[in-house]
C-alpha cells in the first residue's frame, strides 16, 4: 500500500490528509512536534484571553483520526532524503516513505537583535508560544511591562493578548504609520486611532536597538536605536512577520529559495515530494499574488489541491482573487482583490470613504485608465465575498460596483447601513451622478 507521509499538522497538512482519504485507501501519517492533534492557530489568542479553553481549538474528536485511519506521529523531524525517501527524527527514529508532503508552516523572523535569545523574549506562532506567554506573563502583578516589536497582524493580535490582562503594552513599529505597506493611509491612521484609544503606548519610526539582560538570563527592557531610550519590561515579543520553517531542508537535496521551491503542480524539484502552506514558495508568479502567502485559507486550497494531484488527478493550484480578513482590536477588516499600501502602482486609483465618528472606513480600487473595479477594504462593515469575486472575475467597472454596492452587504438585519453615505461621498468626488440600487444579492448569480 503506497505510503504518504506529511510533515506539518496545521491547516494545509490536515487538508491534504482529509481529502487524500476521501479519494483514496492509500497509507496517511501526519508528523508534528507542536501538538498531537490539529488544532486552530488562529484562535490561540482567544484561549490566552479566557474566551476558550485549548481543547476548544480542536476543530476533530480525538477519535477522528483513527476512525479516518489517518495515523498520527508526535515527533521532530532532523532531515529527510529524497534520494532513499527517508525521514529521520530527532530521537534517533526514522520513517520511510512513498510520497511526502511538506506543510511545515513558518517561525517567527528573529533579525539578531542583540538579547533575543533571554528569558521573557518570545514570538507568537506555535502552541508553546502561548505556553511560554502563559508563564511570562500571566498577569499584570507578573509582568508589569510589554514591549511588542513589529507592526504586523501577529503584533496587534499580542498587544490586545497582554491588554486582556490589564498589562501595559509598549509597541513598536518601524514604520510612519502601522502596516502601511498593505494597508492605504486612511485605513493605516485609523488602525493607529484604534491602537492609542485602547491605552496601547504605540511608538511609530521606532526601532529595537537591543533586549537588556537582568543579570540573570532574563530580559529587564530594551533600547530604542533612534533615542536610546530604555524602557522596562518583563516581556519581550518579537513579531516582525514569519518566514518559512525550512532550515531542516538544506542538506535534503530539495531547491530552496526563501521557502521550499514547488511550481503549479505544488511539486518540488526531488520526485513525489511536494510541499504547501506557509513554507511552499512558488517559483512562478501568479498574478499579483505574492510567492509565499501565510495565510489560512490558502493553506486549506494547496491541501485539497494536493490531494488531488496524489490520488492520480494532477491539478495545479489557482487560488482565484485575492482576499483576506482580520480583526484590529474591536475593528474588522476584509479585503477582496487588490488594494496597495504606500507603493501603489501608478495604474491604480483609489477611493477612501471615512464616517465622520465611527471607526468605520472603505477603501475601493480601480484602474485610472480603463475604470476596471481592482478590490475593496473594508473596516467595521461586512461584505459578501460572492459578489466582489464575480465583480473581480467580470472585470465590472467601478461605477457598477458602486450603483450595487447595498447588494455586497452582508450585515446582520439591524446594523445601521452606510452604502448612501459611501456613494454619496465617490459622487462629490468623482463628480459622478449614481443612485445606489438594491436588487436580492441571490439574483445577482441566477
Amino acid at each position: 500500500m503506497e505510503h504518504i507521509v506529511i510533515i506539518g499538522n496545521g491547516i494545509a497538512g490536515v487538508t491534504a490528509a482529509r481529502h487524500i482519504r476521501k479519494n483514496s485507501d492509500k497509507r496517511i501519517t501526519i508528523i508534528s512536534g507542536e501538538s498531537d492533534y490539529f488544532f486552530a492557530r488562529t484562535a490561540l489568542m482567544y484561549v490566552y484571553m479566557g474566551h476558550m479553553k485549548f481543547e476548544h481549538t480542536q476543530p476533530y474528536e480525538n477519535w477522528f483520526w483513527k476512525k479516518n485511519r489517518i495515523e498520527l506521529k508526535t515527533a521532530w523531524v532532523e532531515k529527510i532524503s529524497g534520494a532513499t525517501k527517508t525521514i529521520l527524527f530527532t530521537s534517533g527514529e526514522s520513517m520511510s516513505f512513498d510520497k511526502l508532503i511538506l506543510a511545515t508552516g513558518s517561525l517567527p523572523n528573529n533579525f539578531g537583535w542583540p538579547g533575543q535569545e533571554l528569558g521573557g523574549v518570545q514570538g507568537l506562532y506555535h502552541k508553546q508560544d502561548l505556553e511560554k506567554l502563559e508563564q511570562n506573563a500571566p498577569d499584570h502583578k507578573v509582568c508589569k511591562r510589554a514591549v511588542i516589536v513589529g507592526g504586523g497582524l501577529i503584533g496587534i493580535e499580542m498587544a490586545e493578548m497582554l491588554h486582556s490582562r490589564h498589562i501595559p503594552v509598549t509597541f513598536l513599529v518601524r514604520e510612519d504609520s502601522f502596516w502601511n505597506g498593505v494597508l492605504p493611509a486612511g485605513e493605516s491612521a485609523l488602525v493607529n486611532e484604534e491602537i492609542m484609544a485602547n491605552g496601547i503606548d504605540l511608538r511609530l519610526n521606532t526601532n529595537l536597538e537591543e533586549i537588556i539582560d537582568d543579570g540573570n538570563g532574563r530580559c529587564k527592557a530594551i533600547k530604542i536605536k533612534e533615542t536610546g531610550e530604555l524602557i522596562a519590561c518583563d516581556v519581550v515579543g518579537l513579531t516582525a512577520g514569519v518566514t518559512p520553517n525550512v532550515s531542516f531542508l538544506k542538506e535534503s537535496g530539495i531547491e530552496l529559495g526563501r521557502g521550499v521551491q514547488v511550481n503549479r503542480l505544488l511539486e518540488t524539484s526531488v520526485k513525489d515530494i511536494y510541499a504547501i502552506g506557509d513554507c511552499a514558495e512558488q517559483r512562478e508568479a501568479i498574478g499579483r499574488r505574492r510567492p509565499i502567502e501565510s495565510v489560512w485559507y490558502t493553506g486549506r486550497m494547496m491541501g485539497e489541491t494536493i490531494a488531488q494531484t496524489i490520488c492520480g488527478n494532477p491539478m495545479e493550484y489557482n487560488p482565484g482573487h485575492w482576499f483576506n480578513s482580520a480583526k484590529f482590536m474591536d475593528i474588522e477588516y476584509q479585503t477582496y482583490g487588490w488594494v496597495s499600501g504606500r507603493n501603489k502602482p501608478d495604474f491604480e486609483e483609489q477611493f477612501h470613504w471615512r464616517h465622520p465618528k465611527e471607526m468605520i472606513c472603505v477603501t475601493i480600487a480601480y484602474h485610472k485608465d480603463t475604470d476596471e473595479f481592482l478590490g475593496i477594504n473594508t473596516f467595521g462593515i461586512r461584505m459578501r465575498h460572492e459578489i466582489f469575486d464575480r465583480w473581480l472575475t467580470e472585470g465590472r467597472k467601478v461605477d457598477e460596483v458602486m450603483t450595487y454596492l447595498k447588494d455586497a452587504n452582508f450585515d446582520p438585519e439591524f446594523y445601521k447601513p452606510f452604502e448612501n453615505a459611501i456613494v454619496k461621498h465617490y459622487n462629490q468626488q468623482r463628480g459622478k451622478q449614481i443612485q445606489p440600487v438594491k436588487k436580492s444579492w441571490k439574483r445577482i448569480f441566477a
